[in-house]
């Protein structure tokens, strides 16, 4: 298998934190490419048309994409339990990673309006919008966050990966400060060997 992916992108470090968690990273050659909003990469977009990473290309040449799809993938393949199967588990964990995908988003375009585009160009009801997603998602991470123990399903990896992207790129928002039961649970799953190794750079 062939990964597309990139060491600042917290959808990618998702799906390798997966496959370090099944194992399935010993048959996964990493590729590291860039994606960017409007300068197109044409070797990403010959994979996947939608021009993101990550992307995967299995053994048979069949391309996977985006990382919720991905994900779900190698645990299939692996046969692991990081998404619950039936009943109220698997919704809880799918919510979980819709919310933690959900501040990402909020959190990619907000970087994307005051990095990519130009000052003069810059919306602020914009900025304000999708700053307000992040904060009432945060909100909502920290009202569940006494629940998560040590569960460590695609729910909880994806929350942790959006709080990292957090500390990358908007340390300035101090997330940790209005949310201690949140901070002290990322806190303690930050020495776990897949986390700890695809901790963001860039």
């Amino acid at each position: 298998m062939k990964l597309l992916y990139s060491p600042a992108s917290p959808y990618a470090r998702k799906v390798v934190i997966v496959a370090r968690e099944t194992g399935l990273d010993r048959e996964m050659e990493i590729v590291a490419a860039g994606a960017h909003p409007v300068d197109r990469n044409a070797a990403v977009g010959a994979v996947n048309p939608l021009g993101k990473i990550p992307a995967l290309t299995l053994a048979d040449g069949t391309v996977l994409y985006d990382s919720r799809v991905i994900c779900e993938a190698l645990n299939n393949m692996a046969g692991a339990d990081l998404f619950p199967s039936v009943g109220p588990d698997r919704w809880r964990a799918l919510v979980e990673q819709a919310l933690g995908d959900g501040l990402l988003d909020a959190a990619l375009l907000l970087r994307y309006e005051t990095v990519v585009r130009e000052e003069a160009q810059r919306h602020a009801g914009w900025v304000a919008g999708q700053t307000a997603k992040i904060t009432e998602a945060l909100h909502d991470m920290e009202r569940r966050a006494a629940g998560f123990g040590t569960r460590w399903d695609i729910g909880t990896i994806t929350i942790a990966c959006a709080l990292g992207y957090l500390d990358l790129r908007f340390a300035e928002m101090r997330w940790r400060d209005n949310h201690p039961v949140l901070a002290a649970w990322f806190e303690a799953l930050s020495a776990r060997p897949s986390f700890a190794a695809t901790a963001p750079k860039g």
